[in-house]
């Protein structure tokens, strides 16, 4: 079985938790700043530490891709706020994906945090997800990273400073490294170019062919 990303996995000093006020920015600014930050997440099988590496912003109700144009539902809830809580839902009917929630409570607006690059607990990673052959499929998913990671829907609607979901500061990315595309996997608004990942980085998702990309500009 292939290790090819083990070596590259690095460990770092913790960083604090973000503040609340990180999260209540617009959704493409925290979507951009995510990228860097580590998602750590604690279960009762040990503890998972990945750095962002690809992120997509989902605006509120007027994006016809975000689950806020359905309006508050008990799925919808915790989308709706306050900003620095998962939003955690189903797709599929069998996988999980992570969110941040941002802007002000009621607005409807969050991040998806689309893949991590591996820092700590790849072993539990590996345990998690036995059929994967490649360190790099492990977390390069919305879905994957959920399960390697062991986020569920019960985590839905915790706070992202005191856990079990944690996102720490980073180390930052410079914005020369940072890749804009379309998001990803959606039909509505599907040409919005609202998804961010770190240039080059072996963990991102694969790019569909025919997006455009362009470098990101502040």
């Amino acid at each position: 079985m292939s290790r090819d990303a083990a070596p590259t996995a690095r460990r770092s000093r913790l960083g604090s938790p973000l503040k609340e006020r990180f999260y209540d920015r617009p959704t493409e600014v925290v979507s951009r700043e995510l990228l860097g930050a580590i998602l750590e997440c604690t279960t009762s099988g040990g503890v998972t530490r990945g750095r962002i590496v690809e992120t997509e912003a989902y605006v509120g109700p007027d994006d016809p891709a975000c689950h806020a144009t359905a309006g508050l539902t008990p799925r919808t809830a915790h989308l709706f706020g306050p900003p620095g809580v998962a939003y955690v839902y189903l797709i599929y009917g069998m996988y999980w994906c992570f969110n941040a929630v941002t802007r002000e409570r009621g607005h409807g607006s969050a991040v998806l945090v689309r893949a991590v690059s591996p820092v700590d607990g790849i072993d539990l990673m590996r345990r998690r997800r036995p059929k994967v052959k490649r360190d790099r499929d492990l977390t390069n998913g919305p879905g994957k990273l959920c399960l390697a990671m062991g986020i569920v829907g019960s985590m839905s609607g915790a706070s992202l400073r005191s856990g079990p979901v944690v996102i720490r500061s980073g180390e930052s990315v410079a914005d020369r490294d940072v890749v804009v595309t379309p998001r990803i996997g959606i039909t509505r608004a599907a040409d919005w170019p609202l998804r961010y990942f770190v240039r080059d980085d072996l963990y991102v998702s694969p790019t569909p062919a025919s997006f455009s990309r362009t470098a990101y500009r502040p």
